[in-house]
């Protein structure tokens, strides 16, 4: 244990000097990790909800926790109202959307999120928040102005592009009153001192490449480096090389929910589980790299409540072999971690699971992750799949390899393969367990004996 201790310390300071270098020329340099409040609270969620999260969340900085995000329905005085009138949506005279005062207090001032992204800064996070792409309906009936131009409501809004399942915005147009719209609307959220923007209803169902160039460019304007998630997805790979050129991150699947796998019985596929995750991360690791990042969706582990997105309040429906598969193939293909459970209501098993600081290294470090394929390597492997990472390291010690194993069968499963089967050289090479620390002799094989729906993660030497 404390030689697995020492190399990683090793790693980890390298890692770090050379991601400093890194970050400071590219925005989500690694893959973005915090939490997000739709998993446990949906639309309802308050300032003193979102601080009690986020003051965890700061206690969990030094595991690269950064992002604290507040999801949909801010600007709604009542969200649990049936419809957009009952919602009560609020926005200033010029059209944008302003938080609740009732139910984030310290927006009353008028200042917006300002005081709180100033108390999220204080405590050396970042402060994230989504919006339903468009502009408001009613606003557009109103025919506001559009701040510091000559421009109104009603030649930015575009009533061809709706969103589908949300019926509270217009599309905006692909003109200079569309532009000019999000360039206020940015500037608003630069000023308030956003860090992370959630836009929805943009990457799929539609995907609105026009709304996604408006919205990358007005936050290009601003001068501030506010990360730029798209959602939802699933993304069409067709259009990998555009979202990447716009977006650090975006959605690769549906609304992704706490089981292994969901029933589509009238088609579609919301919502996703963990055994969808496997093939969709698998299509989209070319993609995966500084600046860009397929995004498998938010973890849903541990408590969600107490008003969740997706049914009643629950602990994870995940059992916890499925919650560590998830963390494990999430860090291991390299896609944003954002949990969703309720942070104030952690428990010592989700608590050990997002503190791992061996597994998050892989996510936060590996220059090059990809899924291994299986084929030749007997019928054991028949529900089996192999993830391989690698880090780059320092000197001349070349690179470190790491592997993960996943059981997606529901009963356990004897994996055995040669390294050369793998990939490595035909040489024998020692493991270390990243989860537990455990270590294993030379060889020029691995066997590893996973339960149902489980997995491991080993550093290759």
């Amino acid at each position: 244990m404390f030689r697995l201790t020492l190399f990683f310390a090793a790693l980890l300071a390298f890692a770090a000097c050379a991601s400093t270098n890194s970050q400071a020329q590219t925005l989500a340099a690694s893959p973005p990790m915090g939490w997000n409040s739709w998993d446990s609270y949906g639309l309802t969620i308050n300032e003193a909800q979102f601080k009690a999260n986020a003051r965890v969340l700061a206690g969990l900085r030094q595991y690269g926790w950064q992002y604290a995000v507040i999801d949909e329905g801010w600007y709604m005085a009542d969200p649990t109202g049936s419809t957009v009138a009952a919602k009560k949506y609020l926005w200033n005279k010029n059209g944008l959307l302003i938080p609740a005062p009732d139910r984030f207090p310290s927006a009353a001032s008028g200042a917006g999120f300002k005081p709180l992204a100033d108390w999220v800064h204080a405590h050396g996070l970042k402060f994230g928040i989504h919006i339903v792409r468009g502009i408001p309906r009613q606003v557009t009936a109103e025919n506001l102005p559009i701040a510091g131009t000559k421009y109104t409501a009603a030649e930015a809004a575009d009533k061809t592009s709706p969103c589908p399942w949300d019926q509270g915005n217009w599309g905006v147009k692909d003109n200079a009153a569309g532009q000019a719209y999000y360039d206020s609307m940015m500037k608003m959220y630069a000023a308030w001192g956003v860090d992370f923007i959630k836009v929805d209803c943009i990457s799929d169902r539609p995907y609105r490449l026009t709304e996604i160039r408006q919205i990358a460019e007005a936050i290009r304007k601003t001068g501030r480096p506010i990360l730029l998630s798209l959602s939802p997805g699933p993304t069409a790979l067709a259009h990998a090389a555009q979202v990447a050129r716009y977006a650090q991150m975006w959605r690769i699947s549906d609304d992704h929910w706490d089981g292994w796998s969901f029933p589509h019985p009238h088609g579609g596929d919301f919502p996703s589980g963990i055994l969808q995750a496997f093939d969709l991360l698998a299509e989209w690791f070319p993609y995966a790299g500084p600046g860009h990042w397929p995004d498998a969706d938010m973890l849903p582990e541990g408590w969600l409540g107490p008003s969740p997105g997706f049914g009643p309040p629950r602990e994870s429906r995940e059992t916890h072999e499925e919650e560590r598969t998830e963390f494990s193939l999430w860090a291991i293909a390299r896609s944003p971690l954002i949990l969703g459970t309720n942070l104030t209501r952690l428990d010592s098993f989700t608590r050990a699971l997002i503190t791992n600081q061996n597994v998050i290294f892989v996510n936060q470090n590996a220059t090059y992750s990809r899924p291994v394929s299986t084929a030749g390597l007997g019928p054991a492997f028949a529900h089996a799949r192999i993830w391989r990472a690698t880090i780059k390291q320092p000197g001349e010690r070349g690179y470190a390899e790491y592997f993960g194993f996943f059981n997606l069968d529901s009963k356990p499963a004897a994996l055995r393969a040669t390294w050369k089967q793998l990939g490595m050289n035909g040489g024998r090479h020692s493991t270390l367990n990243a989860w537990d620390g455990s270590t294993g002799k030379a060889s020029k094989r691995i066997a590893v004996t996973l339960p149902a729906h489980g997995c491991e993660v080993f550093l290759v030497r």
